[in-house]
């Protein structure tokens, strides 16, 4: 059968018995949201069909309706040969507030528009032909939910995009044994070369975990449960660290009673020295750019899996060794290739759209946040988190600082290893690397700016130049990172449209040159540990990518590698295909 991102969804817990659900669905658009009451659940047929999984926003769902779509469902029928096991219904991403029915009972709700969830289903399904109906509700303009980079406007404008709602990821079934693995969290080692694994099982049983290297078993270990908690190490026979351009990932195959889990990890540890960024005990200077995670035709949803691909490879032939995935929680297959072929990314949150001014928001953030830094722990791709952008004042209200402090404590609590930017860009209130933005487009300004850092120890940046936030952001030591410059715009003359940071440069001689003296300037001063260039690609009307929304380069890419590699002691990026 063809359908549309046939590919496992989650390559770090997969299953052999699964059965991908994407493909045509019929679909209802709620205008008035009043579906529930009108029992839209119980209704024989909808009277639009959609492609899952792309949303009703994007051209490839088939609807292609742009507007505010506050309230869709989803129906389709599947048949089901019930046994023994556990019928799990999956969901990669549904944005916002989810409710899920089978057979027209309701089988769980979520909410959250950027993490995966799942229904266990196995009591309210029977043999033969069962319907599956679910309903998005999605406001993106209560400030009650986070949105990104969605537009609370009618149309797009400036950095704000195209809206989302409902399904945007894979829809999948899954058959599980009574005793299985429920999830699993790795620790590694790189030092003694060694896996430590912490496990939550049901049933009673015996975990068993196999490490591979290359189809060769470099280690094992097992041990008893009694069908609730199971840790054990793995000690390597053969020690392959994961560094930047080469994942050097092993396979792990994990078993439980009658559960089969295949997965992989990479061995890599990481510390904070100063002023410097250390993988693995090795200094590694961050060469990042801004990635927004949108597709022309798809919007939030990659058309292809080669799509992610190229979005990676693109970056690396620009002389990127990482990016922030920004404003977006990226789906766990864009960061397995990250984990693959050693790209250094920033796990974010969508937290434009909360109101970050009121102590009532905490639970909205930390109940996603801490499903998503719980899913993707296990990336070795993953060099930090960072659960804020810009927490700029909200309707003449400043951000609560304790909704920026405790949703900081809470991302330590869960992970020690990794470093945390509360709020990137603004305002600090309690963060293991101070960053900073700063767009300023004269290149002799931007370094008279940063010479403050090496000079005074102090971070003269776009926040700290405006007199509306003097005290508001106040270095106090510590590790550095300028996680947004640049922003410099070019488009086609003619586009009137086209949005961007500053003056667009008349000639691409004149962009080389700024992108090169912005850049240097950043590499050139000692106390930044990296930096991050606004952005990759443009999206919609903004067009200060390095690459146009089709991902067709706009200036000659080995000019700009060279300008991002010359940062002394800094080696070039691998062939992501070699081996060792």
């Amino acid at each position: 059968m063809n359908y549309p991102r046939p590919e496992y969804p989650n390559p770090q817990f997969q299953r052999k018995d699964w059965e991908n659900l994407n493909g045509i669905w019929e679909f209802e658009i709620d205008r008035s949201v009043s579906g529930t009451d009108r029992k839209l659940y119980n209704s024989k047929k909808f009277s639009r069909s959609i492609t899952v999984p792309f949303c009703p926003e994007s051209k490839l769902s088939g609807i292609n309706i742009t507007d505010f779509l506050n309230s869709v469902w989803y129906r389709r029928c599947i048949n089901i040969k019930k046994d023994d096991k556990r019928i799990i219904l999956h969901i990669g991403a549904c944005d916002y507030l989810t409710t899920c029915y089978i057979n027209s009972k309701i089988a769980g709700s979520h909410k959250g528009g950027y993490t995966s969830f799942s229904f266990d289903i196995t009591d309210y399904v029977h043999d033969g032909e069962n319907t599956v109906v679910i309903h998005a509700l999605d406001d993106d303009r209560s400030g009650l939910q986070p949105r990104g980079k969605q537009s609370d406007k009618y149309r797009s404008y400036g950095c704000r995009y195209t809206r989302t709602t409902g399904i945007w990821q894979t829809v999948w079934l899954e058959y599980v044994p009574q005793t299985h693995i429920e999830s699993v969290k790795y620790y590694p080692d790189s030092s003694n070369g060694i896996l430590n694994i912490k496990a939550i099982v049901k049933g009673d049983g015996k975990l068993t975990a196999k490490a591979y290297y290359h189809g060769k078993e470099v280690g094992s270990s097992s041990v008893f449960s009694n069908g609730q908690n199971a840790d054990l190490s793995v000690q390597l026979k053969e020690k392959h660290l994961w560094e930047v351009g080469n994942g050097r990932l092993y396979d792990l195959v994990l078993t439980y009673g009658e559960d089969t889990v295949q997965s992989y990890f990479g061995l890599r540890n990481i510390e904070l020295d100063k002023n410097r960024f250390l993988l693995n005990g090795q200094p590694v200077y961050l060469r990042t750019v801004l990635d927004q995670g949108y597709y022309p035709d798809g919007v939030y949803t990659a058309p292809e899996e080669n799509d992610m691909i190229r979005d990676i490879q693109i970056a690396l032939d620009a002389g990127f060794n990482g990016a922030r995935l920004h404003e977006k929680v990226f789906e766990p297959r864009f960061l397995y290739h990250c984990d693959r072929i050693g790209y250094l990314v920033w796990g974010e949150y969508a937290n434009w759209g909360l109101d970050h001014t009121e102590l009532h928001s905490l639970p909205t953030i930390l109940r996603e946040w801490m499903e998503a830094v719980d899913r993707d722990y296990n990336h070795p791709s993953i060099i930090g988190w960072c659960p804020f952008n810009e927490t700029w004042d909200l309707n003449g209200k400043k951000q609560n600082d304790e909704v920026i402090e405790m949703t900081y404590r809470f991302t330590k609590s869960i992970d020690t290893t990794r470093p945390c930017i509360d709020t990137s860009g603004n305002f600090h209130v309690m963060t293991d690397i101070f960053d900073f933005h700063d767009y300023c487009q004269d290149p002799e300004l931007f370094k008279e700016y940063l010479k403050k850092l090496e000079d005074e120890d102090i971070v003269f940046c776009q926040v700290a130049r405006n007199s509306k936030y003097k005290g508001r952001q106040t270095y106090r030591g510590g590790p550095v990172f300028l996680s947004e410059y640049g922003g410099i715009k070019w488009t086609d003359e003619n586009d009137k449209k086209a949005w961007g940071y500053g003056n667009s440069p008349k000639t691409k001689e004149e962009y080389i040159s700024r992108y090169q003296a912005l850049t240097e300037a950043v590499m050139k001063n000692s106390k930044l540990m990296g930096f991050c260039f606004t952005q990759l690609y443009d999206v919609e009307q903004e067009k200060n990518g390095l690459y146009t929304y089709d991902r067709v380069p706009k200036f000659d890419m080995s000019i700009i590698k060279e300008i991002n590699s010359q940062k002394a002691a800094i080696e070039e990026i691998q062939d992501p295909d070699s081996q060792e």
